[in-house]
């Protein structure tokens, strides 16, 4: 059968395929949470700075952020990796594909989650702040130590979501040819001439993938889930 002349011959380049998808799909949730978690803070400052600079700062700042998500959420993971990949080699930055494959996930990870901790942050009780500022904290302090955690928890199962839909959407970057997953069924299909039953195979482990990792997610999230310092407010 085709199948087994598939699984035979390629089974060691579906395995690396495998392991390119989870690098980029790990990484870039990680960096991209990172990334989400500084700009979602900013996204989320209501209060107006006393000098003209600062609200200068954070007006132009959180305008750029807005920018930033809009332009990377309403383009293709695609057509970003293709110009993250030739445009900055172009211009002298001769980054392996990997490295622009990790960059673009990164970046567009950071895209989505922005407005997801936004929201997280925006969903903690406003109480919580002014128990932390009445105990001595600044607010840097205030909000690692106290607003984020809680903002993470409650939007835990958005970024355990967004995880999943990389692992997916990481396909995309045959274009600049990592040798991840579906890159490496492509190459099966037209080794052998069968493009049907090379996709079937890489539909199954997809399927697996996600499958088993939105397990592990939900045991997580019952289980373990996150320790927020939670200060209990008079008000």
């Amino acid at each position: 059968m085709v199948y087994i002349r598939i699984l035979e011959n390629f089974w060691e380049a579906f395995l690396l395929g495998i392991g390119y998808t989870l690098l980029l799909s790990l990484v870039g949730t990680v960096v991209g949470l990172v990334i989400a978690l500084v700009l979602g803070v900013v996204r989320s400052i209501k209060t107006t700075p006393q000098t003209k600079l600062s609200r200068f700062l954070l007006k132009g700042g959180q305008a750029l952020i807005q920018l930033y998500v809009t332009v990377i959420r309403g383009t293709p993971m695609m057509v970003q990796a293709m110009i993250f990949y030739y445009v900055f080699r172009r211009i002298g930055l001769l980054w392996t594909p990997l490295e622009a494959g990790l960059f673009t996930v990164s970046v567009n990870t950071g895209a989505y989650l922005t407005e997801v901790v936004k929201n997280g942050i925006e969903s903690v009780p406003k109480g919580q702040e002014e128990a932390a500022k009445s105990l001595g904290m600044n607010r840097f302090k205030a909000m690692s130590l106290v607003i984020l955690p809680q903002a993470i928890k409650t939007q835990m199962a958005s970024i355990g979501n967004e995880f999943i839909i990389n692992i997916k959407d990481t396909s995309v970057l045959n274009v600049i040819m990592i040798s991840e997953l579906y890159y490496v069924a492509e190459d099966a299909a037209m080794r052998y001439s069968s493009f049907l039953e090379a996709m079937l195979i890489a539909a199954v482990i997809y399927l697996f993938l996600t499958y088993t990792t939105s397990k592990v997610l939900k045991i997580f999230e019952n289980k373990l889930g996150v320790k927020a310092l939670e200060i209990v407010s008079s008000n």
